[in-house]
C-alpha cells in the first residue's frame, strides 16, 4: 500500500514539472533564461536601481553554473527551494543572496542595500528606515559583534527574530509568480 501512496505522490511532481516545463518552454523557447528574460518572467520592470541590483544578484544566484543563464534545471531548483524547501534551506540560500561580494560574511552595507531593494520592490510604509532596520538587525543578531554576518549568526538570528524572518519571506514571495502560473496552467 505504501507503494501506491509514494506512486502518486511521484505522479503529481511528474504532471507538475511537466507544467513547469510547458510554461518555461512556452515563456523561454530558447530553453535559456536571459537576465532580462527572466525580469520580464516575473513581471520586474523599471525598477529602481538598487532593486534592479537585488534582482541581478538573485539572476546569478539562481544561474549555478554561473553560464549567464537560468536552463529548465535551474529554474526547477529555484522554484523547488521557493515553493517547498525547508526553512534551513531557504535561509543558506538567502544568506547566499545577500552575500553580494560572495565573501561568506554580510557586512551593514549588503544588508542595508538589500532591505532597501526589498522596500522598493515591494512598496508600502514602514515604521523604521532601511538603516534603523539594518543596525536593530545587526544590533540583534552580529553575535561576537564584528560587523559582518556569518552563516551561523545569519540562520540562528532569522530563527530568533519574527521581523527580520518575515522581512526576508517577503524578498522573495514569488505567490504572484505561482499564481501565474497556475493560471497559465488553462491556456498551455
Amino acid at each position: 500500500m505504501g507503494n501506491n501512496s509514494s506512486s502518486t505522490v511521484d505522479d503529481l511532481q511528474a504532471v507538475e514539472i511537466h507544467h513547469w516545463y510547458k510554461k518555461f518552454m512556452t515563456e523561454c523557447p530558447s530553453g535559456q533564461l536571459t537576465e532580462h528574460e527572466f525580469k520580464q518572467f516575473f513581471g520586474l520592470r523599471g525598477l529602481d536601481p538598487q532593486a534592479n541590483e537585488y534582482i541581478e544578484q538573485m539572476f546569478r544566484t539562481f544561474d549555478m553554473n554561473k553560464d549567464g543563464y537560468i536552463d529548465f534545471m535551474e529554474y526547477v531548483a529555484a522554484l523547488s527551494l521557493v515553493l517547498r524547501g525547508k526553512m534551513e534551506q531557504k535561509l543558506r540560500w538567502y544568506f547566499k543572496l545577500y552575500d553580494v561580494d560572495g565573501n561568506g560574511c554580510i557586512d551593514r552595507h549588503e544588508l542595508l542595500n538589500i532591505i532597501k531593494a526589498i522596500r522598493a520592490i515591494n512598496g508600502g510604509d514602514h515604521e523604521t528606515s532601511a538603516e534603523e532596520f539594518t543596525n536593530r538587525v545587526f544590533n540583534k543578531i552580529d553575535v561576537n559583534g564584528d560587523g559582518e554576518l556569518s552563516l551561523d549568526e545569519f540562520v540562528e538570528g532569522a530563527r530568533k527574530d519574527d521581523e527580520f524572518m518575515e522581512v526576508m519571506m517577503k524578498s522573495l514571495d514569488l505567490s504572484h509568480i505561482v499564481a501565474m502560473i497556475n493560471n497559465r496552467r488553462h491556456s498551455v
